[in-house]
Formats: structure tokens, C-alpha cells, sequence
């Protein structure tokens, strides 16, 4: 491993150039894998920070690409990663015109992602697609407003977008899928990037809006962080949920149509 300080002009494509690191995200990747948490690295590096510089061949262009030693590679390939850096973009706006006209039908017709899907509470589980356990909420945003619990125990407090804390604290999906070593892979750093996304913001809590099954989290090191279990549990019988008021049951969970469940009731099916 060599360490680099990065200098006026520079940027993580240029410095991956000149030691032969494969591109700028495999040099941000490495970078985040070995260093402290307090020095993890965006998508932008910043004058006078020290970068670690990866000298397995893995991380490394193959030698027949590297021939000019002043910039690390040939013009040909240059020109190869200029066009897929242009794929890279031109995909990533055809996303966010996708998406863009799905939100839009879906405004239209009045439909939304979330429907369907429930809130999620402090005893519910989450997931990373780089991890190996399923962590449970930590609900720091608020202390007073529950999901399907007259009793208000802490189980069930609504998770906001706020609330990116887990429990366990420390490595909370185990290890690390982005982080290999001789022994299989190293522990998880878990370190989230913002507020949760996805989130249903026609219901907010504390003005902050509430996580649902759909919402998703960013982890710095390069994982996706989603929703395992919601949580809830319906503890309510056929008898409570005839006598419920509907309009306020829409208030605390707009996505499902009570009304619907109390016909069923009545028809004596089974609530759940």
C-alpha cells in the first residue's frame, strides 16, 4: 500500500492514471476499505488529503495497458474509459428519466410506490446487500409516536428518515462483502451517507418523514442498505377492528385501506 497527497488539479481519475489503479472508483473503494472512519473519501478529493494507494494487481490495469509512464496508459486507453464513463452517465440519465415518468404516471393515476407497504418500527430489521446479518433500528428522532400500539412501548416508535442508527452500534451487518481479506472478509464500518430515501413524506413525524418497506439507505463504503422486516404485527381482533374508526386508523397508516379489512371482518375473515 503507498500513500499519496493529493494535489491542486487533482482528482480521483488522475491520481488512479498516474500509480495505475483501474479508475477512480476502485481507487475511492480501496481508499474507504483501509481507512479510518474519519477520513473516508467522497466523490471529490480535497487538496492535502492522503490517499491510500492500492499495489495489489487486483485494483491494477493489466501491464500491456500501461505503456506511457508519465499518465499510466495509452491513448487508446484513454479513449476506453472516456466512452464508458459517457455509457456510465448516458445510463444513469435514462434511469432518472425513468424514473422521472414513473413518477409521473404515478401522480397521475394517484398511485405511489408505497402502496400496499407498511411503516416501519424500531423492532423491524434492515438489510445490506455487502452484509451478512440484519441489524435492528435505533430511533433517535423522536420518542412519542408509535405504529399499531395503543401501549406505546419502544418496539414499535415510528422510523423516521432521520433515524439511520442501528442496534447493534458496532458492525451491525457483520462483515463486509467490499472488504475481502486472507480469512474471508473483514468487519462491516457502517457509515451512512445523508437520510434514508424512498421515504413517505404525505405522513411525517416531528416534520421528518416516515420509512416504509421501500426505503433505502446509502452506506459510504458502497453498500445499499433496505428494509428486511417492517416490524408491525396486528394484535387486534375481529371484534376491535369492527368497532376501530377508519379515519383515524387512515391517519396512522394511510397506505392500507381499513375499510377494506373491516368489510372483511364482517364477512368473517381473518384479520392479520
Amino acid at each position: 500500500m503507498k500513500k499519496y497527497t493529493v494535489q491542486k488539479g487533482d482528482s480521483l481519475t488522475s491520481v488512479a492514471q498516474q500509480f495505475g489503479v483501474k479508475d477512480g472508483q476502485t481507487l475511492r473503494s480501496y481508499h474507504n476499505i483501509y481507512c479510518p472512519l474519519d477520513d473516508l473519501l467522497g466523490h471529490e478529493v480535497v487538496p492535502g488529503k492522503e490517499l491510500l494507494i492500492p499495489e495489489d494487481s487486483k485494483y491494477l490495469k493489466e501491464d500491456d495497458e500501461v505503456t506511457d509512464p508519465m499518465n499510466g496508459y495509452d491513448d487508446e486507453a484513454e479513449e476506453i474509459e472516456e466512452s464508458f464513463e459517457e455509457n456510465q452517465e448516458e445510463e444513469s440519465q435514462e434511469e432518472e428519466k425513468k424514473e422521472d415518468k414513473k413518477k409521473e404516471q404515478q401522480s397521475e393515476s394517484g398511485s405511489s410506490e408505497h402502496d400496499g407497504k407498511y411503516f416501519v418500527v424500531q423492532k423491524g430489521m434492515c438489510q445490506c446487500n455487502q452484509g451478512f446479518k440484519f441489524p435492528k433500528f435505533k430511533v433517535t428522532s423522536h420518542q412519542k409516536h408509535y405504529w399499531n400500539d395503543a401501549d406505546g412501548k419502544a418496539d414499535y416508535l415510528a422510523v423516521t428518515e432521520d433515524d439511520t442508527q442501528l442496534d447493534p452500534p458496532a458492525q451491525p451487518f457483520g462483515q463486509c462483502k467490499l472488504k475481502p481479506s486472507s480469512g474471508g472478509y473483514l468487519p462491516c464500518a457502517f457509515a451512512p451517507v445523508g437520510k434514508w430515501t424512498k421515504t413517505y413524506d404525505k405522513v411525517k413525524v416531528m416534520d421528518k418523514s416516515c420509512v416504509t418497506e421501500v426505503s433505502e439507505l446509502m452506506c459510504s463504503t458502497g453498500g445499499k442498505i433496505t428494509i428486511f422486516k417492517h416490524g408491525q404485527q396486528s394484535e387486534a381482533g375481529k371484534s376491535q377492528v369492527k368497532k376501530a374508526d377508519a379515519r383515524e386508523q387512515h391517519i396512522y397508516n394511510p397506505i392500507i385501506d381499513f375499510e377494506e379489512f373491516q368489510d372483511s371482518a364482517n364477512n368473517d375473515y381473518e384479520y392479520q
